[in-house]
């Protein structure tokens, strides 16, 4: 079982097409919820989770969120592409014994994300998609870009 993990919005088309590599393997996505996403994500396992955005209260309640999807769905993998969303989920995930492969969005060419920074310190795999992250993430991986 793999899940991915991303705020909706560009970060969720760069999970999504990650995934799509995935062929054969049982998945399910969390994402917050927006009007547009449930017909993007239409005939996939979804939950939806509140995205914190910086509040602590928002934080609070996403990781609420997340240990009860991951201790139910138990996912050996998790793979995110940000952002602040994933946060929760991949510290209990990998506390729940799930591998974490962060992807840094594409969107960040020059400096690193929040979130990025925060994952990259657990990520079995992190994957960078311009070499010029190389700088703030020396054992990523550079991957290209994704879309």
């Amino acid at each position: 079982m793999i899940a991915v993990i991303s705020s909706s919005g560009g970060h969720l088309t760069e999970a999504m097409e990650a995934a799509s590599e995935l062929g054969g393997y049982d998945i399910f996505y969390v994402t917050s919820k927006m009007p547009h996403i449930e017909g993007t994500l239409k005939g996939k396992e979804h939950y939806f989770v509140r995205d914190p955005h910086v509040s602590l209260v928002g934080y609070l309640v996403n990781a609420f969120q997340a240990f009860g999807i991951l201790t139910r769905k138990r996912p050996r993998i998790i793979i995110s592409t940000g952002a602040g969303i994933a946060v929760p989920m991949c510290f209990i995930g990998k506390a729940l014994g799930a591998k974490i492969i962060f992807i840094e969005t594409g969107a960040r060419v020059t400096t690193p994300s929040r979130t990025g920074g925060m994952i990259y310190k657990i990520a079995d795999l992190f994957v960078i998609q311009r070499e010029s992250l190389r700088k703030y993430y020396p054992r990523a991986v550079c991957g290209g870009s994704l879309v």
